[in-house]
C-alpha cells in the first residue's frame, strides 16, 4: 500500500546499536507505506554502526563527533527534517517495525484528527508473547512507567484509546506541535524526555492516541546496559524530579508535592537496598542542583499553558499503588 497522503519523516537516534541496526533499517524499508525520508543520527558510535548505516543508500546519515544523547540527537534531526513532512516518527535502533507500522499510524491520524500524537504497541523482541508496553502512564506522584510491560500480548482485538503519552521508542508526532514545544529538553540527555515532551504537549492542548495495530518489536535499553543499569537509574530518577517540577500545573503542583517527595524518599531506600545507593543519591542530588533552571522553565511553560489543572488531573494515573 502506498501512501496515505501525509508525509512522515522517520528519525532514529543511534549509539553503538550495531547488533540491532541492520534489522531495524531493513524492517523500516519494508513498510507498506514508505517514509518520506529516514534520518539516522549517530551519536559518535565506536562500533560498526556507521558501516551498517552506509549500506542503506536511502538513509540520511547525520554523523556526530560526540554522544549528544537521545534528546539533543532528536532535536538535531528535527532541524534537518524536510519542511514538507507533516509528521515525524521516532524509532529506536533496537525496535523492529512490522510492515504496517507507519500505515496504521497514518491511518489513525487521518481517522482521528483531534489527536496529534500517536503511540505504537511495543512487543517484547525476545519473547513475542509478552508486551513491552502500550504507552506511558504518569502517576500523580510523578512516577512513570510503560503500561502493560511484560503482560501477555492480548489475543482479542484491541481498541485504540487515549493515553498520557507514547514511548518514543516507536511513536509519531505532528511536526508543528513538537516544534511549537521546542522539541525535547536537552538537559535530560536521555530517559523520561519522551514523557516530559508528552506532558508539555498536553499542557498545550495536544492529545495522544494508542494505536494497537501499529506494532513494533522492542528490545528495550539495548545499548545502555538494561533498565536497572546505573546509567538508566541515574538519568531516569534525576529526570523524574525535573518532569514533575516543570510540568505539574497550578494547584496540583502544591497538592501533590508531598506525594512526590515521598516517592523520591522511597526510591532512595529501594535502590540503596539493591546496592545502588551511590547512583540514586547522585541522581537526586543532581536533580536538586538543577531545580533553579527547571523552575525558570516551569514559569515560562505554565504561562503558556492552554489547559486547566482539571484537564491534567483527568489523565493522571491515580491508583493507590502505581501500576
Amino acid at each position: 500500500m502506498q501512501p496515505i497522503a501525509s508525509r512522515v519523516s522517520v528519525i532514529i537516534v543511534n549509539w553503538n546499536g550495531e547488533q540491532f541496526l541492520e534489522q531495524c533499517l531493513s524492517a523500516l524499508l519494508a513498510q507498506t507505506v514508505k517514509a518520506h525520508e529516514i534520518i539516522l543520527v549517530d551519536n559518535a558510535s565506536s562500533d560498526a554502526s556507521l558501516e551498517i548505516a552506509r549500506r542503506f543508500a536511502t538513509v540520511r546519515l547525520l554523523e556526530l563527533d560526540q554522544n549528544t544523547g537521545f534528546a539533543q540527537g532528536n532535536n538535531l534531526a528535527l532541524k534537518a527534517v524536510d519542511v514538507g513532512s507533516e509528521w515525524i516518527a521516532l524509532l529506536n535502533p533496537d525496535a523492529f517495525a512490522e510492515p504496517r507500522w507507519l500505515e496504521m499510524l497514518l491511518a489513525a491520524a487521518k481517522a482521528q484528527p483531534e489527536f496529534s500524537v500517536f503511540g505504537s504497541k511495543l512487543v517484547n523482541a525476545t519473547d513475542p508473547t509478552l508486551l513491552d508496553g502500550t504507552g506511558d502512564a504518569y502517576h500523580l506522584s510523578g512516577l512513570v512507567w510503560r503500561m502493560g510491560h511484560r503482560a501477555p500480548v492480548p489475543t482479542s482485538v484491541e481498541q485504540s484509546c487515549e493515553i498520557f503519552s507514547p514511548c518514543a521508542a516507536a511513536a509519531m508526532y505532528r511536526r508543528s506541535a513538537v516544534l511549537e514545544m521546542g522539541g525535547f529538553d536537552e538537559d535530560y540527555f536521555c530517559y523520561v524526555e519522551d514523557v516530559d515532551l508528552g506532558f508539555r504537549l498536553r499542557l498545550a492542548g495536544y492529545r495522544c492516541l494508542y494505536v494497537p495495530t501499529s506494532i513494533v518489536h522492542h528490545v528495550g535499553s539495548g545499548t545502555t546496559g538494561g533498565q536497572h543499569s546505573d546509567f538508566c537509574v541515574y538519568h531516569g530518577h534525576r529526570n523524574l524530579v525535573w518532569t514533575f517540577v516543570k510540568n505539574m500545573p497550578g494547584i496540583l503542583f502544591w497538592l501533590l508535592l508531598p506525594v512526590h517527595v515521598l516517592l523520591n524518599l522511597v526510591s532512595i531506600v529501594y535502590f540503596a537496598r539493591h546496592g545502588q545507593s551511590k547512583v540514586i543519591l547522585a541522581a537526586k542530588w543532581d536533580a536538586l542542583k538543577g531545580l533553579p533552571n527547571m523552575w525558570r522553565k516551569r514559569q515560562q511553560l505554565q504561562a503558556q499553558r492552554r489547559v486547566s489543572p482539571r484537564a491534567i488531573w483527568a489523565v493522571l494515573n491515580k491508583k493507590f499503588w502505581p501500576r
